[in-house]
């Protein structure tokens, strides 16, 4: 065995993380026999293994399993690079690709987390990033399609590396459309671009030569037409997604359809069905897409499975068992501390070592242990280890944040036999780590204070028991487009009662305004379907022409009533409330009838297509409204959206004189083939400053536009017969909405789902959930499949007899203390406190399952007579004299 090969353990951490090993197929005497045709003898680690875990005699075998539908998620391979010689990849040595990179920063990676350049383990002064390796390219590959992942994870790779260098470091992007089109994915663009001085080039790198000391100049032709010659440490090449020859092979074994890059066909009217009935897909194999879609896709696929296996719900169903609870009560404290690194993103701010070593000296600590990983399942095997070996019953980890990761080591504790409210997180990751990243001494400082804090609350920590409440089994969806009726849809057909709200007098929402998904398919046959399936299904009843006049109760107990005078009961809600495009105030709308926004062109090619065959010439405007001060976002879907209106405009009219006035085109994915035919079309784009934007006025009586071409450099004048603005998609009445659902926004008012990546449809509400433009502007395609994993989510909970409601809610009403002046009545958000008469006077009563522990009545009690389990004045006290008392 190569027995100098670790995997995954970092030097400090070898006495307290268990050893594991990879073979060395060219050191090992197995299978170097092996590899040349013979018969491995040598099975000396086999017999010295005194737990038999290597076992060279495995045999593959074929495990036959019955199934009423499949889920294909087998993911992507990344492009290889090697194939190409401009940027010399397997030739120099610091040419990387950015999987290559992710393993430098990564703390289990082969430089354990140190920035280094691979032909000499010194710190790179500069790195440039190439996009579109890969991708939007047909030239050197047959990927035509956008990998819509890699603009996001490039600035995401330089940011880390600018944050992590010891030295500074000059990090430049070079690339051809910045694709920065996801939920706040623009807002972290400007930070990269304006706050951390990262450059953004704009072009494709002509070739890379190595100087003697093996840094690399990158020969490139800058925006004005000269060649520019630059030398960089590094250089990482943003390599594009395909799939991988076991996925194609897969598909092809299940008999699905693939498309011409070898993802799996599908719809956008059923984003998550393969072309073979009861297969669906989800993740990369559908297309590239990142983290949050993918898993939002996830939940998706499982929708439509979970549709398809209703009636034999529960048939397999296995309930995990954990071991009985050990009772602490009357034991000494005997207090565990486990201090994460989280790889580099702790360990490389904060001395973990002196953090642990400052935990020791705390008190009732008797065992502290420093990790590479908590959150690993090997960590968290060895956290239940420990507690029983160190007969522990009280459990502090110093790591990231309890929102993420507390109900992994809760579920820990409850492995280990311990109550799991007997655990405490310390965030010193989120709330350290990451905002003190310049100061480490000051960072190290806090991470002791905090673990202090930790440490006294968790002395004062009881064993709390879970409430359990009936469970009523419909759903409420607010919100009658596309993605609501989606929702309804997929909930009705699992056999819920589904009430479905619609402020209009009429179902389709925004739908009603596209005349076809970007695939080419009609969406007016695709609504009318999905309206008549929604009032003929038996479990779904619509109100419409209504909106909630109040929203109560909690999880799997909620209660509306509308505005028409109707109210029931329902055990979850989902939003799908949509958006709406913003008001214009230039370019002359609202003044000039042949200035118009999109919604208003469909209608003209549907309704008035001679009036475009008679035209000579016809401008776009995107970004109107978009990617500005006030709003810095981008509304996704306005590039795709308007390319495809002016192919329509093409096809009708091959004469007619297209411009598209842009900024960066964002045809993610394969929307990029619009792009293309667009441009082979005839279609002209001129892309525009912000801050020189395009004149718009009336002369002679006519439209005149004028802007700057980038090529050019000079103002270029057009006489459009109408010009179109591509204006921003806003959210329209969310406030209210998310005050009566208690629920929360972004800065733009958009809903924010609990987590972007684990739970990106979600709210932080439990029951609650999200889907459609509600949630961020996006395709029907995508509305759609967030809809059915809304739906998923959901049933989750509706599936159940019960729910579970956490204890960490108002727990204990002093009575002696009380004075029953309904202070905290009138304060609670949620209704979960009522005033009764008793024998002593007026006292408060707690609703504990309505409770969501925000401790408004317990901050607001002026008689401290009202204390939330898990924060009770004691606690919090003794948390403050532990960082007060330092």
């Amino acid at each position: 065995m190569g027995m100098n090969k670790r995997k995954a353990v970092y030097v400090p951490f070898a006495q307290t993380v268990p050893l594991k090993y990879t073979i060395d197929r060219k050191a090992c005497l197995y299978f170097q026999a092996i590899d040349k045709g013979k018969k491995g003898k040598c099975k000396a680690c086999e017999k010295f293994c005194e737990n038999d875990a290597i076992n060279f005699d495995q045999t593959a075998t074929t495990v036959d399993l019955n199934v009423g539908s499949i889920i294909l998620a087998p993911g992507f391979q990344a492009f290889d690079p090697s194939k190409w010689d401009t940027y010399q990849y397997t030739n120099f040595k610091n040419v990387v690709t950015s999987m290559d990179f992710e393993r430098i920063l990564a703390a289990t990676g082969p430089t354990e987390g140190h920035l280094v350049r691979p032909s000499d383990k010194e710190q790179p002064k500069s790195i440039a990033w190439f996009q579109c390796v890969g991708s939007r390219d047909i030239n050197r590959c047959d990927n035509a399609y956008c990998s819509s992942v890699c603009c996001m994870y490039a600035v995401k790779e330089a940011m880390i590396a600018m944050e992590h260098a010891h030295d500074p470091l000059e990090a430049s992007i070079f690339f051809m459309d910045m694709r920065t089109y996801g939920k706040d994915f623009e807002k972290y663009y400007n930070r990269a671009k304006d706050d951390m001085g990262m450059r953004f080039i704009r072009c494709r790198v002509h070739s890379v030569i190595e100087n003697e000391d093996k840094s690399l100049k990158v020969c490139y032709v800058d925006e004005q037409g000269n060649i520019q010659n630059e030398d960089y440490d590094m250089v990482v090449l943003s390599v594009g997604l395909e799939s991988s020859a076991s996925a194609i092979e897969l598909g092809n074994k299940m008999g699905i359809e693939l498309d011409k890059y070898n993802f799996a066909k599908t719809s956008d009217l059923t984003p998550v069905a393969t072309s073979k009935p009861g297969i669906y897909v989800a993740g990369c194999f559908q297309g590239p897409k990142d983290i949050p879609y993918s898993v939002m896709e996830a939940s998706a696929a499982a929708a439509a499975a979970a549709r398809d296996l209703a009636s034999a719900r529960g048939q397999l169903q296995k309930i995990k068992e954990f071991p009985p609870e050990r009772d602490v009560s009357g034991e000494e404290t005997r207090m565990g501390v486990f201090v994460c690194n989280c790889g580099i993103n702790i360990g490389a701010v904060v001395d973990v070592h002196e953090v642990a070593e400052y935990a020791k000296t705390l008190p009732n600590v008797t065992y502290v242990q420093e990790n590479l990983f908590s959150c690993s399942q090997d960590a968290q095997d060895q956290l239940a280890e420990m507690i029983r070996e160190h007969n522990l019953n009280r459990v502090v980890v110093a790591a990231c944040s309890p929102r993420t990761h507390e109900p992994l080591f809760q579920e820990t504790m409850s492995n280990a036999g311990i109550n799991k409210h007997l655990f405490e997180m310390a965030n010193i990751r989120d709330q350290d780590s990451w905002v003190h990243s310049a100061d480490h001494d000051a960072a190290t400082q806090k991470a002791k204070d905090l673990v202090a804090m930790g440490v006294a609350k968790a002395n004062l920590r009881v064993a709390l028991q879970p409430i359990e409440v009936p469970c009523t089994k419909s759903s409420m969806v607010l919100g009658g487009g596309p993605a609501g009726m989606t929702a309804a849809l997929n909930i009705a057909d699992q056999g819920f009662k589904v009430y479905l709200v619609e402020k209009k007098d009429v179902l389709g929402g925004h739908g009603r305004k596209l005349r076809k998904a970007f695939s080419g398919e009609p969406v007016k046959p695709y609504l009318d379907d999905l309206i008549k399936r929604v009032n003929d299904h038996e479990n779904i009843e619509v109100h419409l022409g209504a909106e909630p006049k109040m929203v109560s109760g909690f999880v799997g107990n909620f209660h509306t009533d509308l505005t028409t005078g109707a109210s029931f009961d329902h055990g979850t809600v989902i939003v799908a409330v949509g958006a709406d495009s913003t008001k214009v105030k230039e370019y002359l709308y609202g003044e000039n009838p042949n200035v118009m926004k999109w919604w208003d062109l469909d209608k003209k090619i549907e309704e008035d297509p001679d009036s475009i065959k008679q035209a000579k010439c016809a401008v776009a405007i995107h970004c109107v409204g978009s990617r500005e001060p006030d709003r810095p976002y981008c509304s996704k879907i306005c590039c795709a959206h308007a390319i495809e209106s002016a192919i329509d405009l093409k096809e009708l009219n091959p004469d007619l004189d297209v411009y598209m006035l842009y900024r960066d085109i964002r045809t993610y994915g394969r929307l990029e083939e619009l792009y293309q035919k667009a441009r082979s079309m005839g279609i002209l784009f001129v892309r525009y400053d912000p801050d020189n934007k395009p004149k718009v006025e009336e002369v002679g009586g006519k439209l005149q536009v004028t802007v700057t071409d980038h090529v050019l450099g000079r103002p270029i004048v057009m006489s459009p017969d109408f010009i179109t603005l591509y204006t921003a998609i806003a959210p329209k009445g969310t406030e209210e909405l998310a005050n009566m659902l208690k629920v929360t926004l972004n800065q733009e008012k958009f809903f924010l789902e609990a987590h972007m990546k684990l739970r990106p449809v979600e709210f932080s509400t439990d029951g609650m959930f999200v889907c459609g433009i509600a949630h961020y502007p996006k395709p029907l395609d995508e509305c759609i499949a967030q809809a059915q994993a809304a739906a998923s989510r959901a049933v989750t909970v509706l599936s159940k007899d019960k729910v579970v409601i956490e204890p960490i809610v108002a727990g204990f009403v002093d009575k002696e203390a009380c004075r029953g002046c309904g202070l905290c009545v009138a304060l609670c958000p949620y209704g979960a406190i009522d005033i009764e008469e008793t024998p002593e006077g007026r006292k408060a009563k707690l609703i504990s399952a309505s409770c969501k522990g925000c401790g408004i009545c317990a901050a607001t009690c002026y008689r401290h007579a009202i204390s939330i389990n898990a924060f009770n004045d004691t606690q919090i006290e003794a948390q403050m004299h532990a960082f007060l008392n330092k």
